[in-house]
């Protein structure tokens, strides 16, 4: 079976664009340069600048609100929201681990045919369009 004219997703019964397709390339990078903007901020305010309080509070953030919302506000921005293949709710074990994949970079950087990353596979969720 050839999957040369199938579009991302498609394996995973995801629509091919628009609402609840997989969220692109760079929705998803303009998604985590607003969320690391948003960390570096904080710690600049508060911190003088301090590389670790901004990890810890993108870890923070992006836990929170993804277990939580089902987004971070770079996803809300961009319009795109981590799902469950399932459906259902992400929850806080899936929230916490997917993002401590991404805060060590290379599980993200590694992605299939579908544009889910390691950190995505790794516990069950996808990145879509809203």
């Amino acid at each position: 079976m050839s999957y040369q004219n199938d579009f991302p997703g498609q394996r995973l019964g995801l629509a091919a664009d628009g609402s609840g397709s997989i969220a692109r390339m760079g929705r998803r990078i303009g998604a985590i340069c607003i969320d690391w903007a948003i960390a570096t901020l904080f710690s600049v305010a508060f911190f003088k600048y301090d590389a670790n309080i901004s990890l810890l509070f993108f870890f923070v953030e992006q836990c929170l609100l993804v277990s939580t919302l089902g987004y971070s506000i770079g996803h809300r921005v961009f319009g795109i929201a981590v799902r469950r293949l399932d459906g259902k709710w992400v929850g806080f074990w899936r929230g916490f681990i997917r993002t401590g994949l991404i805060c060590i970079v290379i599980p993200v950087a590694i992605w299939d045919a579908d544009q889910r990353g390691l950190h995505d596979k790794a516990v069950g969720t996808v990145l879509v369009r809203l």
